[in-house]
């Protein structure tokens, strides 16, 4: 009738209240994670990405860029280029660095190096197909390799996670030596990943945008299988796996393919965030049981050894 107070209007009105309400009650953590609940998280993804990635003028590049670099205390020191080169803010993020600033650790036998530049925030065991992230909040290894259906092969082996923050250097390396079998890319939500969420937000990396690259070892390596898990987050859309691992191939949205066993080496190219997330490494193969980390928590430096046979 004219005049309800059920008019289409008031309606989406308490609709959208209710919905506010159910996501303030029911996400878990502070109140700031709660709210971002609320924040159409794609949609931002994509428009800081856009933004990122546009041209600046020669003479805003310093100051601009610097100012970023200046507010999250990023080593201008150690780029490959001088500021005014870096065209984009995505440009500065993706950056090089100088050559040899990185060696890779010796090649003892088992060995695993750091892929990245982060602080390790979680190391344990692989058991009933759950690793644990921080917190104590487990995730199930089965769905975090959606598109590998052999993921139990894992089982009984290890799990090291790796997070970046803004300040690091955002390029993937290959841990160790070897031959890659698998590349995937699963579609996924973006919530953050940093301690607010990987503390609160249940199978955080789960659900969480990814791509895998997984590989079996040789030479020093022998017996080991490792799958790096490089997960995506709000604002940090761009999980690229480097193409010489795809042969020419594009990587679907959500799904995968085998890799004909091209092999690699330690500090190769492996991918890049666009934007700073989190590295997870599933650590398994025949000799697991014998292998052991020799870093449990603390920053890392791509090339550091993070573990080897005992």
């Amino acid at each position: 009738m004219p005049g309800s107070w059920l008019s289409p209007a008031r309606c989406a009105l308490v609709l959208a209240l209710l919905w506010v309400g159910y996501v303030l009650w029911w996400t878990p953590g502070p109140l700031s994670l709660r709210l971002l609940g609320l924040y159409p998280k794609k949609v931002g993804s994509r428009l800081v990405g856009w933004a990122a990635t546009c041209s600046l003028p020669q003479g805003w590049r310093e100051p601009l860029l610097g100012r970023f670099a200046a507010h999250y205390s990023i080593r201008l020191d150690e780029a490959e280029l001088q500021l005014a080169d870096y065209p984009s803010l995505q440009a500065l993020f993706t950056r090089r660095l100088k050559p040899g600033l990185r060696p890779q650790a010796e090649a003892l036998p088992g060995f695993l190096n750091s892929p990245v530049d982060g602080r390790i925030i979680a190391c344990g065991r692989i058991e009933a197909g759950l690793a644990i992230q921080a917190k104590g909040l487990p995730y199930r290894v089965a769905e975090l390799l959606k598109h590998d259906p052999q993921a139990v092969r894992f089982e009984g082996g290890h799990f090291l996670t790796l997070y970046l923050s803004p300040k690091d250097y955002h390029r993937i390396h290959v841990p160790f030596e070897g031959r890659v079998s698998a590349v995937s890319r699963v579609e996924g939500e973006l919530w953050p990943v940093n301690d607010a969420s990987t503390g609160h937000v249940p199978r955080l990396y789960e659900r969480n945008r990814r791509a895998t690259w997984t590989a079996t070892g040789s030479g020093p390596c022998e017996g080991l299988e490792v799958a790096a898990i490089l997960v995506g987050a709000t604002h940090v859309g761009g999980v690229v796996i480097d193409p010489h691992w795809l042969g020419g191939r594009a990587l679907a949205r959500d799904g995968g393919f085998t890799v004909d066993h091209l092999p690699c080496t330690a500090g190769e190219d492996l991918g890049t965030f666009e934007f700073g997330s989190t590295v997870v490494l599933l650590i398994g193969g025949p000799r697991a049981a014998d292998w052991a980390p020799l870093h449990t928590v603390g920053e890392m430096r791509v090339g550091q050894r993070l573990g080897a046979y005992r």
